[in-house]
């Protein structure tokens, strides 16, 4: 049976290649994104591709300095120009990582203020309705 479309079929056939990769591979997680991030630098990817990888490597525990050792390592095969390259473009990574933070951090905070809104005029709305004997606290 063919699968429903999606919004998003391109990464969601990303998502199964990297699956896929991840359960053909006999390496252990930080290993085998050590190597990811090796390949990246390897065919010049893009900031986007940094992003998405050494987002899900820190969270396995990959560090700045496996990172660092990694650029080291590949430096004499892929040369100097790719290890530049792919340092200005991990800095990229970071600046989008840091401002779509910033976003959703901004994103949230609209979400809690219109919360916030609509809680008040339910209230108001509620005040409104009740008799004024009984907003005053008196009775009739």
């Amino acid at each position: 049976m063919a699968e429903q479309p999606t919004e998003t079929p391109v990464l969601d056939l990303l998502a199964r290649m990297t699956a896929e990769s991840i359960e053909a591979s006999s390496l252990d997680a930080q290993t085998l994104m050590l190597v990811r991030v090796a390949a990246l630098v390897a065919v010049d990817a893009p900031p986007v591709s940094y992003l998405m990888n050494l987002g899900a490597a820190g969270e396995i525990g990959v560090g700045e300095e496996d990172v660092r050792g990694v650029l080291a390592a590949v430096a004499p095969i892929v040369g100097t120009a790719r290890v530049a390259s792919a340092t200005s473009k991990i800095v990229r990574a970071t600046g989008l990582a840091i401002e779509l933070a910033e976003l959703e951090a901004e994103e949230r905070e609209r979400e809690r203020e219109i919360d916030e809104l609509v809680a008040s005029s339910k209230r108001e709305v509620a005040r409104a309705a009740k008799p004024e004997s009984i907003q005053e606290g008196t009775s009739v």
